[in-house]
């Protein structure tokens, strides 16, 4: 479908205008975009003088835009708007994309509370549009191992769910991101723990309780930058998540415990960083394919550090399968890979962790 609601034929492809080319536009979305068939990049939006140089030097042929405003005008001319811009601009960058009539694409935190999540869900029903969110990390090949795992039975009941996402930055790099400024909805809370709290729904469904632990440890830091949650989901199984960038000695990945059996992994999906070397997917060269010295161990009874358990070949990775998904829900209706209500979802357990760390206290999430 086209911007105006009218149908595209299946071969031609779907113009896709991209907001925003810092690490996250230029990184991630890009490059996926560009490996998707039936997508092309038509239109960069950013008014940095070096990344529209980068823009035109890795997409010859891409129009440029200084301001998302001038894509409203020409909203016959794109199929999708993806938003990779700072996260404060996400909820009116959104809200302008759909009244254009434009389907919607945005990078992790939809917005600030699940209450404008929801109102933006609202819009994009009224007006019948797609609107998903960017949780890559549901493609994570570690994530994807232990999904088949849990699917499977082979840990049988699931009690347990540790997740963590550790690096170590003793100093901070600055910029919004490790902003105090609320608005600027920074800190590791919204950023990676919106991936940790997404996996652990997407695994176990509903939480009906929630308690955290947020910390700001470095020196001039002003944002959260160690962070630990503890969620109950409704079917009592329990998440313990970690989120820092404090941790001198990083932990296993996952740790997942069951009654049969449990699963630990170590390292993170090789995605990331080979989008940041420049290597891209397709081609018919390998893609996400994590080192067999990576692999999880399943077992009971040893510690799978010193060779208990046996190895688990890792699902590959599969970033790409995200828009190829967006594709298909725009050219045949089928739902979007992360709905907006998802991502709703996520952001009431952060909120609430917000407020657990704040007070102290245990905060129940109300079912919806």
């Amino acid at each position: 479908m086209t911007g105006n609601g009218t149908p595209r034929g299946t071969d031609t492809p779907l113009a896709v205008a991209l907001v925003g080319y810092g690490v996250a536009g230029s990184v991630f979305h890009a490059p996926l975009i560009a490996a998707v068939d039936g997508l092309v990049l038509d239109t960069v939006v950013t008014s940095d003088g070096a990344r529209r140089d980068q823009a035109r030097a890795e997409f010859p042929g891409v129009r440029l835009a200084s301001a998302a405003d001038e894509l409203w005008g020409r909203a016959d001319e794109l199929d999708l708007v993806v938003i990779a811009s700072p996260n404060r601009t996400h909820v009116p960058l959104a809200t302008a994309a759909l009244r254009a009539g434009l389907p919607v694409v945005v990078d992790k935190p939809l917005a600030a509370t699940a209450a404008e999540a929801r109102e933006l869900a609202a819009l994009a029903a009224d007006r019948g549009l797609l609107l998903s969110v960017f949780n890559n990390r549901r493609w994570d090949g570690d994530f994807l191992t232990l999904a088949r795992l849990v699917a499977s039975g082979e840990l049988g009941v699931v009690q347990r769910f540790e997740s963590r996402f550790e690096r170590w930055r003793p100093r901070p790099k600055g910029g919004w991101r490790e902003s105090g400024d609320p608005q600027e909805i920074g800190g590791l809370l919204y950023d990676l723990g919106s991936h940790v709290v997404d996996q652990a729904l997407t695994l176990f469904g509903p939480v009906v309780r929630v308690y955290a632990e947020s910390d700001v440890r470095r020196v001039g830091a002003e944002a959260d930058d160690d962070t630990f949650f503890a969620l109950t989901h409704a079917n009592g199984v329990r998440s313990h998540l970690w989120v820092s960038s404090t941790a001198a000695q990083l932990g296993p990945r996952f740790r997942v415990l069951g009654s049969r059996a449990g699963f630990v992994s170590h390292g993170l999906d090789p995605q990331e960083a080979a989008l940041r070397a420049g290597r891209r997917p397709g081609g018919g060269e390998p893609w996400g394919v994590p080192d067999q010295a990576l692999w999880g161990r399943i077992g009971a009874g040893e510690p799978p550090g010193t060779g208990g358990g046996e190895p688990v070949p890792a699902v590959p990775g599969d970033y790409p399968a995200y828009y190829e998904l967006v594709a298909r829900a725009l050219r045949e209706g089928t739902p979007p890979p992360v709905t907006a209500e998802q991502a709703a979802l996520t952001l009431a357990i952060l909120e609430a962790a917000r407020l657990s760390a704040r007070e102290g206290i245990t905060v129940e999430v109300p079912s919806e």
